[in-house]
């Protein structure tokens, strides 16, 4: 019984460390390993595979089908450390759903970004979820879920570049891609 609670704790702290890690882009102080690789392929979420399909096309939307540039719509902010949907941010997303609602041959890609803060692997679980939620919502306003892919670009495009608040709120968030 104590090594079965001694197992779960053991697990748990190993997942906390995982997530408290350091934010360096080279590795650490005295790490000689390579920087990360950052993909930018759509990727499932729960299984983590690439996605291959999604009756649309193969692949990502941003790569089979055509950007349709004259529509744009404003980024979904987030609170630091959170893929938490705000009130005052949830009538931009409404705003998308009608769109998609009323031309069915519209797609949309949703990108998660995260500020410079935390690790980038930390940061692009966190625009997955960021971009997850997002497109939960879309959901269940309606839209087809086969409609809306999501990806993450974690902290690797940010809107705006300094280190202040005001910079850090801008860089957090989900951005919408219409394609046909």
């Amino acid at each position: 019984m104590q090594r079965d609670i001694f197992v779960k704790f053991a697990m748990v702290a190993a997942i906390l460390a995982m997530g408290y890690g350091c934010s360096s882009r080279n590795g650490g102080a005295g790490s000689d390993t390579e920087p990360t690789v950052i993909g930018t392929e759509p990727f499932d979420v729960e299984t983590g595979a690439i996605l291959e399909g999604d009756g649309f096309g193969a692949g990502s939307f941003a790569e089979t089908r055509t950007l349709v540039s004259d529509v744009n719509f404003n980024p979904v902010y987030f609170s630091f450390d959170s893929a938490q949907l705000a009130p005052a941010e949830v009538g931009k997303i409404e705003d998308v759903a009608r769109h998609l609602l009323q031309n069915r041959a519209h797609v949309v890609l949703v990108d998660g970004h995260c500020d410079e803060r935390g690790s980038n692997e930390y940061n692009l679980s966190l625009g997955e979820q960021r971009a997850q939620s997002v497109r939960s919502y879309l959901v269940s306003l309606g839209v087809d879920g086969g409609r809306v892919q999501t990806r993450s670009f974690g902290e690797e495009k940010p809107a705006a570049l300094g280190r202040t608040e005001d910079v850090y709120r801008l860089n957090r968030r989900g951005e919408f891609g219409i394609y046909k």
